[in-house]
């Protein structure tokens, strides 16, 4: 379906977005020539759109079928790639399967066969055993990230998915960084290169590196006084293990400084409370495994900490790709102590930096998240919250922040100073005739 011009910038100004970029441009003109696609550009530089938009055109309006696959190696990812494409209005249906939820939920809404399956390869894999959807009437499959789904293990759950689309006729990769050949399972003849990691303003261009140097072996005492050097803005801080993720914040907050921590160990509600706070500004300040390198788009993180140095080149291109989006610019940091050695793709880009143990703390982020136990599922959405708030909680639209609704819960930031008073209005009230569970996230 190819869409209307009108349609196309109605679709777009629900993004915020006034125009395509040449990214956008050449990959919507080469998805009418060519069959197969591999799309390298750098983070944040509006790849989701430049995939999205030419499965768009694919998609048959009279169809009833299922007609096309986006595979993803995290469900982060397949949720932002959701979010996009419903703003986008296109008027296909599409259906999310990833780990961390009830299977039971993604096969109800299976029952009405969706245009478009967004998933992981665990559960897209599970799916297809099950026959809860028919994988032969699919003729377009897009592996966004596609780098990290062949490293995670997922070979075989990948094999098993593509050799599952017999009548594939248009074919796309995407990343952020170039990997090894492509397993032969993939089935590309002719595929057709857009290259754009070095072209563009490229967000390296906006970004400052500095290695920070630690006296002692433990960096936490570091990273705290960088912290309160850099202040109250967004902050990324990355560590390799999970046991790392929740060290570091519990030590963080035995010293006032708040912040939330997420991880692939976590459940899924703690995974989605962790991101609100986060996006919302209740946290300033997220720590996190590379889990957060991809598909995280938030526009305005300002601070990238290394706090342990990433595994490899990819790892640290991804990392910092959560900074320097949409024309910002952004910060990279390296804690570094005596006994590693930087390897040369960071040693040539640093200056050192230098803490200072006078700086004070941070200021207290004036937000909070209120967890309302219903969602898109119950027909409740962020026009109803708005209107719950004002009218039963009295609050003010200045006291209301960011909401984000999904399936079957919500959270909606509130001005901190208005959290105890607004709890005790709503308590005993409902939402659209619901008596639902509202209370501060944990």
């Amino acid at each position: 379906m190819n869409p209307s011009s009108e349609q196309l910038v109605q679709s777009l100004a629900r993004l915020n977005i006034k125009a395509l970029n040449s990214i956008q441009v050449a990959s919507l003109e080469a998805s009418k020539i060519h069959s197969e696609i591999h799309l390298l550009s750098s983070t944040g530089s509006g790849k989701t759109l430049a995939f999205l938009l030419p499965l768009w055109e694919k998609l048959i309006l009279e169809s009833n079928d299922l007609q096309a696959i986006i595979i993803v190696p995290s469900r982060e990812l397949a949720l932002q790639i959701d979010d996009v494409w419903r703003k986008l209005g296109t008027g296909f249906k599409t259906t999310l399967c990833y780990g961390g939820h009830k299977r039971e939920i993604e096969e109800n809404n299976l029952i009405q066969t969706p245009s478009l399956i967004i998933g992981t390869p665990g559960r897209l894999c599970d799916h297809i055993r099950r026959g809860n959807f028919n994988p032969s009437t699919i003729h377009t499959w897009i592996l966004d990230e596609y780098d990290k789904s062949l490293e995670l293990g997922f070979e075989d759950e990948m094999k098993f998915i593509i050799e599952s689309m017999p009548n594939v006729n248009f074919k796309m990769l995407t990343s952020a960084t170039l990997s090894g050949q492509f397993p032969s399972f993939l089935g590309l003849t002719n595929l057709h290169q857009l290259d754009f990691s070095t072209t563009l303003a490229s967000p390296i261009e906006r970004m400052s590196y500095y290695s920070v140097l630690s006296d002692e072996k433990d960096k936490i005492e570091t990273l705290f006084q960088l912290l309160c050097h850099i202040g109250s803005r967004p902050t990324i801080i990355f560590c390799n293990h999970r046991d790392a993720v929740e060290r570091v914040h519990q030590i963080l907050h035995e010293k006032s400084i708040y912040s939330v921590f997420y991880h692939g160990g976590m459940e899924q509600y703690e995974r989605e409370a962790a991101m609100a706070k986060f996006r919302n500004g209740t946290s300033l300040i997220l720590v996190t495994t590379d889990l957060a390198s991809r598909g995280l788009d938030i526009a305005h993180i300002r601070h990238i900490i290394h706090y342990h140095l990433p595994l490899d080149e990819a790892s640290f291109t991804h990392r910092n790709g959560r900074t320097a989006r949409i024309e910002n610019t952004g910060n990279i940091y390296v804690l570094q102590n005596h006994d590693e050695n930087l390897p040369e793709y960071i040693q040539s880009l640093v200056e050192v930096f230098t803490t200072s143990k006078q700086a004070n703390l941070p200021e207290k982020p004036s937000w909070t998240t209120l967890f309302i136990a219903a969602g898109k599922k119950d027909k409740i959405n962020k026009i109803d919250i708005v209107g719950f708030l004002s009218q039963k909680g009295e609050l003010k639209k200045e006291d209301i922040g960011l909401i984000e609704v999904k399936d079957f819960s919500s959270f909606v930031a509130i001005r901190k100073s208005k959290m105890n008073i607004t709890l005790n209005k709503i308590k005993d009230e409902r939402i659209k005739n619901k008596k639902v569970k509202m209370y501060v996230a944990k």
